[in-house]
């Protein structure tokens, strides 16, 4: 087995309150700027154990998200070793298949790879993101009558496949990249957190 990965992921962009690539719509104001974070609590990589680490990928997405043709900057935790940190890079090179693969074949252009320090503390919709200085964001989910937490199941779309996705909003989203041509401030914009389980 290439890998085993569980964890979390966070989606925060540009589009209004909900994203409509998440149904295979076009994105609000026809392009997408996000910051896609995968946390992984358990997992290994070819035997090299990556638990712990965050990989975040900040995104252009220039149209439609099913047409692909990202521009994306791939940012790496730092607390990676040599080890980890080449198991990561071929997993979202996509060389090693699965359903990371069929999500990185989106992507047109990696303008960049950078390790910097990553802050991930987002559970079941609520919490922060923090990608070194190139971006950031603090979110919290919408909720039901029950008190609950609001998710979104079975869209066309998604980087979780089957998991639900817990929809919210972020209170603040900042990318500081502009040098990779990421730069925006924006407040009550749209997030998406949920868990994810690759395997391939």
């Amino acid at each position: 087995m290439a890998y085993q990965l569980e964890g979390r992921l966070l989606e925060v962009c540009n589009c209004n309150v909900l994203c409509p690539c998440w149904v295979g719509e076009d994105p609000d104001g026809g392009t997408c700027d996000a910051i896609v974070a995968y946390h992984f609590d358990d997992g290994q990589i070819e035997g090299v154990d990556v638990s712990g680490l965050t990989v975040a990928i900040l995104n252009h997405i220039p149209g439609n998200i099913l047409q692909g043709n990202w521009r994306a900057l791939l940012c790496i935790d730092e607390r990676a070793t040599p080890e980890q940190q080449d198991r990561l890079l071929q997993l979202f090179s996509g060389k090693l298949g699965g359903p990371v693969a069929d999500l990185v074949h989106l992507v047109g252009e990696v303008v960049g790879i950078e390790r910097v320090p990553i802050t991930f503390t987002v559970e079941g919709g609520q919490g922060q993101i923090q990608v070194g200085s190139y971006g950031r964001a603090e979110l919290a989910p919408f909720c039901g009558m029950t008190g609950q937490p609001t998710t979104l199941h079975e869209s066309i779309f998604s980087t979780i496949p089957g998991s639900p996705a817990y929809v919210g909003k972020a209170a603040l989203f900042e990318l500081d990249a502009p040098h990779y041509g990421f730069q925006l401030s924006l407040s009550d914009h749209n997030a998406v957190q949920g868990h994810f389980r690759f395997e391939a």
